[in-house]
């Protein structure tokens, strides 16, 4: 017989919950005796499950957006978070985070430029935090195209994971074993780890299932790994949102340590993540993915462009992917005309904008690399502020906007500010007036349960912005600060 691991992956994201403009979350209904969301989830999940060290033993993601969150909240448990990460990096060489696309929209619906610059920033962001390059990329809901593994590929990454129904012919394969996904061109395969459907979906949904982790193991784990012999080693992977774990299902915090620290030693299962698989276990066989698919709803990625049978009646939804759709085309074209003045290399540029957010150089640094003339201190200014703008084009495109099935939520209102923050922005560079473009295809958008329409949440944004840059316009100034 073979070796027997066990891989559980927790996918930790929060929707962002900051004011768009001023950064700061309000209060919020329900998340009491916490101000807000953010701070209830961290009490409850991330702060105990980094004292309780679970993740050095897991393999995880966390989105960017979020873990900033974490890192300017609580000190102490980013530190921890990434100490525990660094432990395996600094012991075997490599380590069991996973970086994410930067802004968590769904890549398949993105153009090519953005599914570019998402990776990058989400790779760059990992490690900026974490002081190593990652091997695996989380795909945002693990929507999934060709194209998008391909730019993977392009900047270093390995492999990443899928649900099995996002893989052709996956009730033929083994899937406790990775497999590789050809590539065009002379790219080399990506590798795709497969998750358990039934002991995730047990783990994320059967709450009896996870009371006990010694009977988890007992009576799930044991009896999915004994339903197959093989004298090869096998790992299996648990994956769920890494919130399960103490938010929404109470003390699965500590359902996961002894998991981790008792019940799976217990019954000689070893404990493994997949940069660390890989060492000794190199896929060989071949596997075709399904294209446009995703693991959190089984209509495709049609939650993010449409209504499917998970949100009925969200008719706001395709006006609301066509309208961004069209203004980021508008903002994309301000944005070449104005940076091409200067540079020809204007989305290599964008791409390396991150380092300026994330504190690595200043704006100015950054423009020696790409731009072979001293700029002025205005020619400067209006630089930083378009790039801020893209920044905010690239948010308006984050996935919870599409998500859930009322349009009144925070989540597509947030995506509308950043929308209205990446017109102004842009106006205010190039001069040329979007606005009137932007309220004529949000004028689409409307909810019929609530007749609110998206032109109507445009204008107030817009105009909020605009109220706020009279009164503090050295905020925009530079562009590292917009934001944050």
């Amino acid at each position: 017989m073979g070796l027997d691991a066990v891989c559980v992956h927790g996918h930790f994201y929060q929707p962002p919950r900051e004011d768009p403009l001023s950064g700061l979350i309000p209060d919020e209904m329900g998340a009491q005796p916490y101000h807000n969301w953010n701070e209830r989830i961290h009490k409850e999940c991330y702060q105990p499950n980094a004292e309780a060290g679970n993740f050095e033993k897991i393999s995880f993601n966390i989105g960017p957006t979020l873990f900033r969150w974490i890192e300017l909240h609580d000190p102490k448990t980013y530190q921890a978070i990434i100490s525990q990460e660094r432990n395996n990096f600094d012991r075997h060489g490599v380590g069991n985070g996973m970086a994410q696309a930067y802004n968590h929209i769904i890549l398949p619906l993105a153009n090519k430029r953005d599914k570019v610059t998402q990776i990058k920033w989400g790779i760059a962001d990992f490690d900026h935090r974490f002081g190593h390059k990652p091997l695996g990329i989380w795909l945002p809901e693990t929507a999934v195209d060709i194209e998008t593994l391909s730019y993977l590929a392009d900047n270093g990454i390995k492999f990443t994971m899928l649900a099995p129904w996002q893989i052709e012919d996956h009730e033929k394969l083994d899937l406790d074993q990775p497999y590789l996904v050809n590539l065009p061109g002379e790219r080399e395969p990506m590798i795709i780890f497969i998750y358990h459907q039934g002991l995730s979906t047990s783990v994320s949904f059967q709450s009896e299932a996870t009371r006990n982790a010694e009977y988890f193991v007992d009576h799930w784990i044991t009896s999915a790994v004994s339903s197959k012999d093989s004298p090869s080693d096998r790992m299996t992977l648990i994956a769920s949102d890494g919130e399960l774990y103490g938010h929404h299902k109470t003390f699965r915090d500590k359902f996961l340590s002894h998991l981790l620290n008792g019940a799976l030693h217990h019954r000689n299962f070893d404990i493994t993540y997949p940069g660390l698989w890989l060492i000794d276990h190199q896929p060989t066989e071949f596997v075709q993915i399904s294209e446009y698919t995703s693991w959190s709803c089984h209509h495709g990625i049609m939650r993010w462009m449409g209504e499917c049978g998970c949100t009925v009646d969200a008719d706001w939804k395709a006006p609301l992917r066509w309208a961004m759709d069209k203004l980021s085309e508008e903002l994309d074209h301000q944005y070449q005309a104005f940076v091409s003045q200067y540079t020809r290399r204007i989305w290599q540029l964008r791409n390396e904008y991150i380092h300026v957010f994330l504190g690595e150089t200043d704006l100015k640094s950054l423009l020696k690399q790409f731009i072979n003339k001293s700029l002025t201190k205005k020619e400067l200014s209006k630089i930083g502020m378009i790039l801020a703008a893209q920044y905010e084009r690239q948010r308006m495109f984050t996935s919870c906007g599409w998500f859930f099935d009322r349009f009144h939520r925070i989540e597509p209102q947030n995506n509308i500010a950043y929308a209205a923050q990446a017109t102004w922005l842009t106006e205010q560079v190039t001069g040329e007036q979007i606005k009137s473009r932007a309220l004529a295809v949000l004028k689409k958008v409307k909810d019929s349960h609530t007749g609110l329409r998206g032109d109507t949440v445009f204008a107030e944004r817009y105009q909020r912005i605009k109220d706020f840059s009279e009164e503090n316009i050295s905020y925009f100034n530079e562009s590292s600060k917009i934001s944050t």
